[in-house]
């Protein structure tokens, strides 16, 4: 069949324009990783410029993606705030400006699991997606700063691991479990990294599916809910659960202000009468308690009562 010409040039110029397209997503991919941010941003921000593109917006003009914005109906105010911030970003690549609109997303708690449902998503995933959803849920760390940690940050001998921050957050010295420790030197040494050999957003595209395959198992939909965040969320409220210390969380999550740590003062109470309790008898036992988590209630015939929650 002979093409007419006018439809080969349209043909072309389509083809021009996707090819265009690719390398110019490339080089902001490129410019992303030579500004130093980290890679779950770039990822994040590539995926929402793609995004925009196949919503029909053109990224040299302004005007086209403030309105695919604005026709986003699906998209909530927070998700057209990260759009319209990330439009900005790729703007200040390019070279370009515009007048951006203006979304304020609501606030919102978070969705925060039973320390069973967690569980059971670690127990039903494979040994190296597990092993990194029990990390996440023992230290808190986000997903990004798990996903970089390198086998010298791993001390063995004090079942510690060292956390370098991301997002301008403060480094940590964290105690984990010995059980953890032992699943994470089981794991294979591909490289200098833990978790390395592939990338996060292939582990993300992994969790994903075994979720859903759990979800389907248990009839458990609100396992659907919990992403990789939602165990830094768990074990924040945890925490602060446990000690009513916003400095501690603050600590532990490596916020360098109180103002992002405040939100978990209002999450969900995991139960004052759903405790275990210890009795120690001599200045070691209550070191060792304190040092386990549990905290100091009362003395009763010599004794000294801890307490934690379960």
């Amino acid at each position: 069949m002979v093409i007419e010409e006018p439809l080969k040039d349209r043909l072309a110029g389509a083809t021009t324009e996707l090819r265009t397209l690719k390398d110019r997503v490339f080089e902001y991919t490129w410019w992303l990783k030579k500004q130093g941010y980290a890679e779950s941003t770039i990822l994040s921000r590539v995926k929402l410029v793609k995004q925009l593109v196949r919503r029909g917006a053109i990224l040299n003009d302004p005007e086209s993606v403030k309105a695919t914005i604005a026709k986003a109906d699906s998209w909530s105010k927070g998700r057209k705030e990260l759009a319209v911030e990330c439009y900005s970003n790729y703007l200040k690549f390019a070279g370009g400006t515009w007048d951006p609109p203006m979304y304020k997303r609501v606030r919102s708690l978070p969705f925060i699991p039973t320390e069973g449902e967690l569980d059971q998503l670690i127990a039903g995933c494979g040994p190296k997606t597990g092993t990194f959803l029990q990390l996440l849920k023992e230290t808190g760390a986000r997903c990004g700063e798990a996903w970089n940690l390198e086998w010298q940050d791993l001390d063995t001998i004090k079942s510690k691991i060292r956390i370098k921050p991301e997002k301008h957050g403060n480094p940590r010295n964290l105690k984990v479990s010995r059980r953890l420790v032992e699943r994470l030197l089981v794991l294979p040494r591909k490289s200098a990294q833990i978790f390395g050999g592939t990338q996060l957003r292939t582990m993300r595209r992994v969790y994903q599916i075994s979720r859903n395959r759990i979800t389907a198992m248990t009839k458990n939909p609100r396992l659907k809910q919990i992403n990789f965040h939602t165990f830094r969320h768990w074990k924040a409220t945890k925490v602060y659960h446990r000690t009513k210390s916003l400095l501690h969380v603050m600590r532990v999550l490596g916020h360098r202000s109180i103002k992002n740590t405040m939100i978990y003062t209002h999450l969900v109470d995991f139960g004052d009468s759903d405790y275990v309790s210890k009795v120690a008898w001599n200045v070691d036992e209550a070191c060792k308690l304190v040092e386990a988590g549990f905290e100091y209630v009362c003395d009763v015939d010599n004794g000294k009562i801890f307490r934690k929650p379960k």
